[in-house]
């Protein structure tokens, strides 16, 4: 199944709990009860485990706190695209393996991938990620525009040739808020032909959401890197058309994988997540 190696970058964990969560609701545990970081810190605290709450879901163990942890991963074809796609993803957790003898794995649970990408992080920084909808953390905002009549609207708006996932768009980083919120409202409006079609124009706020995913944008794996209360974090994104024909129906259509603990080559113990091969007819469309 896997076909190449390669390091990802480092998370770190000084709350000594890390999780693998789902991108669209690292913010939304606190409307369901208690805030993320304390039911990671409760599945930790038994050596590890899933933790599902309607929507919500992650995978939560215990990870050294004072040292940068290493995250690898293997990829396979992508039935999309065949470009490459993660099929297992490695974490070091910076501490000794403490399983059973005969290295047998520990299995934590499963996750789906989520449309919107995964995060990978210090459990209590995660308590103070911004989702998108939430208000920019910084006040900046990008803007970016696209479709048939994107050169046309150039000639008029101008803006940078922004590259996103091996293609591009046209727009801005980096903005006020109230500049891009103009800009785009002018890019709503303007008419491009006597039909009145246009461009399509998405305005983004500087949310953790949001920056996860501009980091990515030039990733061959769609890997972003950023910092979020001081600690690093990963975010990880598929591509839609590999996501639509691997994981599509996500939990409901039985689309999820396994998270487990096991010993690294050092005798350090390693979260992994393995996604299996594609198999056709198997892919979960709705």
């Amino acid at each position: 199944m896997a076909e190449t190696d390669i390091d990802l970058g480092v998370v770190t964990a000084p709350s000594g709990v890390l999780v693998l969560g789902m991108a669209s609701w690292i913010d939304y545990w606190p409307q369901l009860g208690r805030p993320l970081s304390e039911r990671a810190r409760a599945a930790a605290s038994t050596g590890g485990g899933h933790v599902h709450d309607w929507v919500c879901e992650m995978a939560a163990v215990r990870a050294a706190g004072d040292r940068p942890l290493m995250v690898r991963a293997s990829t396979a074809a992508s039935p999309f695209d065949g470009g490459p796609a993660i099929a297992v993803l490695e974490i070091d957790l910076g501490l000794p393996w403490a399983g059973a003898a005969g290295d047998e794995p520990i299995i934590l649970g499963d996750l789906p991938v989520d449309r919107c990408g995964m995060v990978l992080g210090d459990a209590l920084a995660l308590d103070s990620w911004t989702g998108d909808g939430h208000p920019s953390i910084d006040g900046l905002a990008d803007v970016a525009y696209w479709g048939g009549y994107a050169e046309a609207a150039h000639l008029q708006f101008g803006g940078d040739l922004i590259l996103r996932h091996g293609g591009h768009v046209r727009g801005w980083l980096d903005l006020p808020l109230d500049d891009a919120k103009k800009l785009g409202d002018a890019l709503n409006d303007w008419k491009g032909d006597a039909q009145g079609r246009g461009v399509m124009v998405a305005v983004d706020e500087h949310t953790d959401f949001h920056r996860f995913n501009r980091a990515s944008w030039t990733n061959p794996l769609q890997i972003g890197a950023i910092e979020v209360a001081d600690c690093s974090v990963l975010g990880i994104n598929w591509d839609s058309g590999d996501h639509s024909m691997r994981h599509r129906g996500e939990r409901r259509f039985g689309q999820v994988y396994p998270v487990t603990l096991q010993p690294g080559p050092t005798g350090q113990t390693t979260m992994r997540w393995t996604i299996p091969p594609y198999a056709p007819g198997h892919d979960g469309a709705e």
